[in-house]
C-alpha cells in the first residue's frame, strides 16, 4: 500500500461526526488518550491511538461503536471516569481473555476498551473459525479427491490400450 502523510497509515478508519470537531478532538485525547495527528480547518479532525485511527467529521452525529485495544484498561476507565467520560459497561473480565469498559462521548458514540489479559483458545468460550475461501476450496479439494480422480482420469479400458 503507497504510503500518504496526508491520511493515517491503519488500514481500516472510522469516521465519526460530530457538530464541533475542535471540542470533540480535544475531550477525546483528554478523556481517552487520542493524540490529534492533523486537523483540517474546522470541519475535520485525524486523531492515532497506538496503530489505529479514527477521523473526526463535522456533523449531526449517528450513534456508533468503536472498539480501541489498550495496554491497561483499568488505568484507561480511571482517566476517562476522571475526565467525565459516561460510563456505560464498567470494567469486566470476560472468558475470552479481554478485560474492558465501555464509554459514550458527548455525541453519543460507544466506545469500547479492551487490554488482552490471557490468550484463550476461540473454541474455549464457543467461537467458530471461519475459513476463507482458499482454505474452503482447498478442502473440498481434498474430501472429493476420487471425484477429481474419476472425473479427470481417463476409463481404465483407454488406460490397457496404451
Amino acid at each position: 500500500m503507497r504510503e500518504n502523510r496526508s491520511v493515517p497509515r491503519s488500514c481500516v478508519i472510522p469516521v465519526l461526526a460530530y457538530p464541533d470537531v475542535a471540542a470533540a478532538s480535544d475531550w477525546l485525547c483528554a478523556a481517552f488518550g487520542f493524540r490529534e495527528r492533523l486537523r483540517i480547518g474546522d470541519h475535520r479532525a485525524q486523531l492515532v491511538y497506538g496503530d489505529g485511527a479514527v477521523i473526526l467529521a463535522h456533523g449531526e452525529p449517528a450513534p456508533s461503536s468503536v472498539h480501541v485495544r489498550v495496554e491497561d484498561a483499568a488505568a484507561h476507565f480511571r482517566r476517562a471516569k476522571r475526565r467525565g467520560a459516561q460510563i456505560a459497561g464498567e470494567l469486566t473480565d470476560y472468558p475470552y481473555g479481554e478485560r474492558q469498559y465501555t464509554a459514550v462521548d458527548h455525541a453519543g458514540h460507544r466506545w469500547t476498551f479492551s487490554e488482552s489479559i490471557a490468550d484463550v483458545d476461540p473454541g474455549s468460550w464457543g467461537a467458530t473459525r471461519v475459513r476463507t475461501a482458499d482454505e474452503s476450496r482447498a478442502l473440498a479439494l481434498d474430501d472429493d479427491t476420487s471425484d477429481w480422480i474419476r472425473v479427470f482420469s481417463p476409463p481404465s479400458d483407454e488406460l490397457d490400450e496404451r
